[in-house]
């Protein structure tokens, strides 16, 4: 069973930088795509981004696409989103995914979860 962790969430201000990592455990990220979903209280699981099983591929979220970059380091069993020009509604609880078996914009289509970690961008 694979383990995910999330860390590096916290308050910034609006136009601030954040790295939210995910470290994984009991299984190996190099065998997953892996992605980053954020939800508010009352809405679903907003797909974030998606790195690939080669991860030479990534594909991001409509809202976030030239702001935020997932990357992976397989050594390190852990994948990053890196968070750039922070805005008041990227504010959310963001979560780590792992082994998508469909659709990677899906949430519910992933196996494995973490525990999400919490982002607040003040304005």
């Amino acid at each position: 069973q694979v383990q995910l962790v999330e860390s590096g969430g916290g308050l910034v201000q609006a136009g601030g930088s954040l790295r939210l990592s995910c470290a994984a455990s009991g299984g190996t990220i190099s065998n997953y795509a892996m992605g980053w979903f954020r939800q508010t209280p009352g809405k679903e699981h907003e797909f974030v981004a998606v790195s690939t099983w080669s991860s030479a591929t990534t594909y991001y979220g409509d809202s976030v696409k030239g702001r935020f970059t997932i990357a992976r380091d397989n050594a390190k069993n852990t994948i990053y989103l890196q968070m750039n020009s922070l805005k008041p509604e990227d504010t959310a609880v963001y979560y780590c995914a792992g082994d998508v078996q469909g659709n990677w914009r899906s949430s519910s289509d992933y196996n494995y979860w973490g525990q999400g970690t919490q982002v607040t961008v003040s304005s």
